[in-house]
């Protein structure tokens, strides 16, 4: 309906604002401070990646309600692991904010961004342009694995941290005597990052056949 379809180019409207903010502001102050840029990129940015990340969770949402037509899984997958690394992982260990790879994921992350609501804004409004389609269909099948070695190194280099401080784990009084070691957790988490990008991946190599196959493009809404 009219009413839908409005709300949904606001949603995207609002993403594409808050990721173009993102990415511009990383390439300003990189433009500017050089290295020097990439150790608080978490601090001058983190805030409004934080609230993008949050919002993005409504796409779950609309997938269940039937407003949009992806597909549920790839894309809860996509979702969780990034507020996985970016709530849990890089928030909570202050060590981890300042390192390059944060700086690493969030390009990676906004780059994808930036193109993908950029063409959901205009397949709203049944516009189709080939050049952006292309690439939204297109840049996601390296930069998306490449995001999944980023989010792994994040971790990685997490993990020394939380052993140390005791981030998340815990022990279960009496009668459970339970503990929880949650570098553990996160290490069988790898295992479910990589076989998930297997899973993406090839549903992201299927989606571009679908809208890019033989040269047709498919006027289906992302």
């Amino acid at each position: 309906s009219f009413t839908m379809n409005t709300y949904l180019f606001l949603y995207d409207l609002m993403q594409f604002c808050g990721h173009s903010w993102i990415f511009t502001n990383m390439i300003i102050r990189f433009m500017s401070f050089g290295k020097d840029s990439l150790a608080d990129t978490f601090y001058s940015i983190g805030l409004v990646m934080r609230l993008c990340q949050l919002l993005s969770v409504l796409e779950i949402l609309h997938i269940l309600i039937g407003i949009d037509k992806s597909r549920l899984f790839p894309r809860f997958l996509q979702i969780t692991e990034r507020v996985i690394v970016l709530f849990v992982v890089i928030n909570s260990q202050e060590e981890v904010q300042g390192k390059y790879v944060v700086c690493v994921l969030f390009f990676l992350w906004n780059l994808l961004d930036v193109v993908r609501y950029t063409y959901n804004m205009l397949a709203r409004m049944g516009i189709y342009y080939l050049p952006l389609t292309w690439l939204n269909f297109s840049l996601c099948i390296p930069l998306y694995p490449l995001s999944v070695l980023a989010k792994a190194f994040a971790i990685l280099v997490s993990l020394p941290y939380f052993e140390s401080f005791g981030t998340y784990s815990i022990k279960l009084p009496f009668p459970f005597a339970i503990s929880i070691y949650f570098p553990y957790v996160l290490k069988i988490y790898l295992l479910v990052l990589f076989l998930g990008m297997c899973f993406i991946t090839h549903n992201l190599i299927s989606e571009r056949k679908a809208h890019l196959g033989r040269g047709n493009i498919k006027k289906k809404r992302s």
